[in-house]
């Protein structure tokens, strides 16, 4: 969908819900308990395709199989993956061969 008709689209459903006095909060907290909203796939691809792990394996899982990839690749965790960690930072004020020809040397 473009941005022009996403935004078409947003205003009707902003005008229809301020016409039934439907509130952001109210159409959040029915979508929250919706049991389809909270049924999660199994295995998920990095397109977003996802498989519950029922009736037949989708294609793109048969494919990445065939192509050697792991099925636990694709297998969602029960707990989020961690935040990583900021990167050390490096300070190079301090540094005793700032400068000399040690710094600069090539040979590494």
């Amino acid at each position: 969908m473009d941005e022009r008709k996403r935004d078409s689209m947003i205003a009707y459903l902003r005008h229809r819900m301020e016409e039934f006095g439907i509130k952001p909060e109210d159409l959040a907290a029915v979508l929250a308990s919706e049991p389809a909203a909270q049924k999660a796939g199994r295995y998920r691809s990095a397109t977003g395709d996802s498989w519950d792990g029922q009736g037949e394996m989708p294609q793109w899982l048969k494919q990445a199989i065939s192509a050697g990839q792991s099925i636990d690749h694709f297998e969602l965790s029960a707990a989020p993956a961690p935040a990583p960690q900021p990167k050390k930072r490096v300070d190079w004020q301090n540094d005793p061969f700032a400068g000399s020809p040690l710094a600069r040397s090539n040979n590494r």
